[in-house]
């Protein structure tokens, strides 16, 4: 079973209210097993909503406390967050979750990068809260960026 950010397959839940549909993914993944999850939605935040960035760390940080995530206004949404992340883990201990396809870059779902805290578009290497807890608990996480090798591709196979 594949779990995957909802935005990537469609789903209107994008801080903007739109989404990052890949049709590659898509198609890559239509006879598959998938759960799609948006963490910040699970943690109780609307769409569409401010933007948010993780100021003073990366998505590890944030779950040891050392961190924080808050919108473009200031408001802190870290326990939302975290809230988020923590109902995501939730499918991975009800199903049998090989892999996770999170979206690059969010402040939840980033696998390899995300944005500072500044809201200047400057990015920097880390994961995001989300894809920190997955990783935690021992799922391989990759993003719609990763290129799919062959492992990636047993993976995906193996999700029938």
């Amino acid at each position: 079973m594949i779990l995957i950010s909802a935005c990537l397959l469609g789903k209107n839940c994008k801080y903007s209210g739109g989404n990052n549909k890949n049709p590659g993914l898509i198609s890559l993944l239509k006879d598959k097993s998938v759960i799609s999850v948006c963490p910040e939605e699970l943690g109780g935040l609307p769409t569409p909503r401010l933007p948010a960035e993780i100021s003073g760390g990366t998505g590890i940080d944030v779950i040891h406390g050392k961190a924080k995530v808050c919108f473009r206004d200031g408001t802190d949404v870290t326990r939302n967050f975290i809230k988020g992340a923590i109902e995501t883990q939730k499918y991975i201990q009800f199903y049998p979750v090989k892999l996770a396809i999170m979206k690059e870059g969010s402040p939840s779902c980033g696998v390899n990068r995300i944005y500072d805290g500044s809201f200047k578009g400057i990015s920097h290497s880390g994961s995001g809260v989300t894809t920190a807890l997955l990783k935690d608990s021992g799922i391989k996480v990759i993003s719609e960026e990763t290129p799919l090798t062959g492992d990636i591709l047993a993976l995906i196979a193996e999700s029938e």
